[in-house]
């Protein structure tokens, strides 16, 4: 048996249930130890909801589900006809298969790669630039504007430049005290 990685196309916010019904009926088909793992491409992100810090699951591809699959034209012809899937990715008679340097940089990319696990970042949800000018949406500045004069990506920080009582003093914030204008 010699698993590789496909990429299958499935309709908008319907990964995860594709993902559900071919694990089920995996276990129902006869060929159903060709299927390997199935992934759905997703980030951790960071946002602020009602004044307190969550992390989200934010798929970073939508529309794609990846698997590894034994194929045969049997299992091929029963993985299109799961409802919900649009195709393989690849031409019609053939599927693309993915690279082991694809498969090590997208598992990377979403944190699933053994070298990254005992890394935990979050993402922000949203990037800044600087010089950019942005409004505080939470903290002892709420509702202020600042220009971004420092980005530091690492620690998910921003240096801004708030005018208070009429002088430019510099704050430094979290992403998620921030939002654009």
């Amino acid at each position: 048996m010699s698993m590789k990685w496909y990429v299958l196309h499935t309709l908008s916010s319907h990964e995860g249930k594709v993902k559900k019904i071919i694990e089920t009926q995996k276990l129902k088909w006869a060929d159903g130890a060709g299927i390997g793992q199935i992934k759905i491409p997703t980030l951790d992100m960071a946002e602020l909801y009602h004044g307190k810090k969550r992390i989200v699951k934010k798929k970073f591809m939508p529309g794609y589900v990846f698997i590894e699959l034994d194929l045969t034209d049997d299992l091929m012809y029963k993985i299109r006809n799961v409802v919900g899937v649009m195709g393989f990715v690849g031409t019609d008679a053939k599927p693309q298969v993915l690279t082991e340097e694809e498969i090590q940089s997208l598992f990377a990319e979403m944190g699933d790669a053994v070298s990254n696990a005992s890394e935990e970042k979050v993402a922000p949800r949203i990037l800044f630039a600087q010089g950019e000018t942005v409004k505080i949406i939470d903290g002892p500045f709420a509702n202020f504007q600042g220009i971004i004069d420092e980005v530091n990506v690492e620690k998910g920080k921003l240096r801004v430049r708030v005018e208070i009582f009429g002088r430019s003093t510099p704050v430094e914030l979290d992403y998620l005290q921030v939002g654009k204008i």
